[in-house]
């Protein structure tokens, strides 16, 4: 079943998602020591809260903090056939719907459809694929830099 998200679980913990809070940069799941930007990228609380989740029973017990968690691990080489399958058609339904809606109805103007752009984000997907832009990662990490600085 073909997989590719646009970002890594790394960049999008660096590019902003979950407000900040999602992981610990002390979590026992990286490899490697994270950028964990503290804000979203589009929209603050754009996301639900785990209990949401849980309710919803979008939650494995392999993978107690949702489809991140899960996305985190497979990406450092777990595979559990089942649940990969269930992960990923779940991922595919999600950036089918969202990153079409965006595409048609975006524009190319970042000030719209944020909340959407934000859930792109947090589920690996391009949040905006209304730009022709060939280096994603690189234009959101610099509109990151631009947002900061002006609030700073």
């Amino acid at each position: 079943m073909e997989f590719n998200p646009t970002f890594t679980p790394y960049e999008m913990l660096e590019l902003g998602i979950f407000d900040g809070s999602y992981y610990l940069d002390t979590n026992p799941d990286f490899d490697r020591k994270p950028i964990i930007t503290k804000t979203n990228l589009f929209m603050e609380g754009a996301s639900q809260p785990l209990e949401v989740w849980q309710e919803r029973g979008w939650i494995t017990p392999e993978d107690p903090m949702g489809w991140f968690q899960w996305y985190l691990r497979y990406y450092q080489g777990r595979r559990i056939e089942a649940l990969d399958a269930h992960q990923i058609k779940r991922w595919r339904s999600f950036g089918a719907r969202h990153g079409a809606q965006v595409k048609k109805n975006g524009n190319g103007d970042l000030s719209k459809r944020l909340k959407q752009r934000q859930a792109l984000l947090h589920w690996g997907f391009d949040p905006i694929p209304d730009l022709d832009i060939p280096n994603k990662f690189e234009f959101l990490s610099n509109k990151m830099k631009k947002t900061v600085d002006i609030c700073s």
